[in-house]
């Protein structure tokens, strides 16, 4: 026999890990949870923290509606608290995932990690806000809002560490499921009864009588146990919540902008190296250009923030998880080692030069592939989940930067000999990233959600800019070099590297609002 005293101490000094059941068996979609929040937090008109999907599922005359209360998945892994740069994002020592929209400078970063769409940008309040288990009820030892109002008792909250809660208990006598559970998040909100067609995004579709895997060919996964002896189940989205892409075409222009600054310095320090005939004029030249780009970069950085006045926060309070931080610091320490090699190059101190050029180089590569890390915190963003994207942003910029010294080159008239190798390794780049462009048609993507992604990319809305890309930055510059290489013609070769700069801010475009373009809830 244990003793009972014994018992009661160890429970009080076990930690507090809140969990939440939604019982769909007595889930009948009032809608009052939805009010109870907006009316308990004063969330804004457009944006909500919870509310009920509905998702028709069968054929008439046996048709039944499925509820699901969706919203904040309270994660024991949270991508959003690993993305935000500032810890806005946080999560208290009982679980809670919770957040302080007095350091938020609203990147979105956030938003686009969070595999759930639960998170918004308050209209009123500039920052990233979600369902925070109403931890200031949780705190006075009330139950949440949408608990309290609930008429059939369907949320129901407690200690997940207790065995004894009401949500242990309902947890061990019932199957339960929880929402995208292959992205590792351990979410703290279970379902009692639920059902693939709410669960699973997209497998309801608006205006349309037909399942996604039937659509395919494949085996009908639509008959579940409310829907058996249905001989083709229909699933009719009746109601859900939109939310836009949390990235614009601010960020596309943002990797587009750091791929110049990355790679025009990178080129020339390898060029550098090699024994290249680039003197002070091509120092000042590259470290400025580098610099130029790169305080666009961050002009449009900040530009793209709903609250810009606070992007400092991001190097006085980093969150070292988040790659937006890290990434702040990588490009701030890049700009330090280009002013240093810009003051030395003025001062007529190319010596001194020589023995940075090999620190540069790193942090050139850093500033040009980092957001390759960035886009992969976006869990919920499976097209992004991509191991060759570092080796794509490294292309790229290296790309870039040849096809800007290119036409600076044989605008200045230089050497013959450094004309001919920028023409080259601006040849070979070329091939490399319409190969890495084409293998969003060739390779197999591991998830239906990324497969999605890129048929939109590619057949899909994003099209013209995926193809655009392609032959403006690609093919055509290829069939331009090769032809300008054969007859040693200069022209050709100058339009090539034109197009180039072009076809890469199209093909950056497509890809980073593709992959944010398939449904998440």
């Amino acid at each position: 026999m244990i003793d009972q005293a014994g018992a009661e101490q160890e429970a009080a000094q076990r930690p507090v890990k809140w969990g939440k059941v939604i019982d769909n068996r007595l889930c009948i979609a009032c809608h009052a949870c939805t009010v109870a929040c907006k009316a308990e937090h004063e969330v804004p008109l457009g944006v909500t923290r919870t509310y009920v999907k509905m998702v028709e599922v069968g054929e008439f005359p046996e048709v039944r509606r499925h509820f699901q209360v969706t919203r904040c998945n309270q994660c024991e892994d949270a991508p959003c608290v690993e993305a935000c740069p500032t810890s806005a994002m946080f999560q208290r020592p009982d679980g809670i995932v919770d957040f302080d929209r007095d350091i938020c400078i609203g990147c979105s970063a956030c938003i686009a990690a969070c595999p759930y769409d639960a998170i918004y940008i308050n209209p009123e309040h500039h920052s990233a806000e979600k369902c925070n288990f109403c931890a200031h009820r949780i705190d006075q030892q009330l139950e949440p809002a949408c608990v309290s109002v609930c008429p059939t008792q369907a949320i129901i909250v407690g200690d997940l560490n207790d065995p004894a809660s009401s949500v242990s208990r309902l947890i061990a006598r019932n199957k339960v499921d929880v929402r995208r559970p292959e992205k590792g998040t351990e979410p703290k909100l279970f379902y009692v009864d639920a059902t693939p067609f709410t669960l699973v995004p997209g497998a309801a579709k608006q205006g349309s009588l037909q399942m996604a895997t039937q659509a395919r060919g494949g085996p009908s996964q639509s008959e579940d146990r409310h829907t058996s002896g249905v001989p083709a189940a229909a699933a009719l989205l009746g109601y859900d919540n939109a939310h836009k892409a949390p990235w614009d075409w601010r960020v596309s222009a943002y990797t587009w902008t750091k791929s110049l600054a990355a790679g025009i310095f990178l080129v020339f320090a390898l060029f550098r190296l090699a024994d290249e005939p680039l003197g002070r004029w091509w120092e000042i030249m590259a470290a400025s250009s580098a610099m130029a780009f790169l305080g666009l970069t961050g002009a449009i950085l900040i530009a793209h923030l709903s609250h810009p006045g606070r992007f400092y926060l991001i190097l006085l309070r980093p969150q070292w998880r988040s790659w937006l931080a890290r990434g702040a610091f990588i490009v701030v320490a890049y700009g330090a080692v280009l002013v240093v090699v810009l003051l030395l190059s003025v001062l007529k101190a190319g010596r001194a030069i020589d023995p940075l050029l090999g620190l540069t180089v790193p942090f050139a590569v850093l500033t040009a592939i980092y957001t390759a890390f960035l886009l992969g915190q976006s869990r919920g963003r499976d097209l992004w989940q991509n191991p060759l994207l570092p080796a794509h942003f490294g292309v790229q910029a290296a790309l870039a930067g040849l096809a800007v010294l290119y036409i600076t080159a044989t605008l200045k008239d230089a050497d013959a000999g450094l004309t001919a190798h920028l023409a080259w390794g601006l040849t070979a780049t070329l091939a490399a990233n319409v190969v890495l462009v084409l293998a969003e048609l060739t390779m197999p993507h591991p998830t239906e959600m990324a497969a999605q992604a890129a048929r939109n990319l590619v057949r899909g809305p994003y099209r013209f800019w995926y193809w655009g890309g392609l032959a403006i930055g690609g093919l055509l510059p290829l069939a331009l070099v090769s032809s300008g290489l054969a007859a040693d013609i200069e022209q050709p070769l100058q339009a090539a590297a034109v197009m180039t700069l072009l076809g890469l801010f199209a093909q950056e475009h497509g890809y980073v609002q593709a992959g944010q373009s398939v449904p998440l809830s």
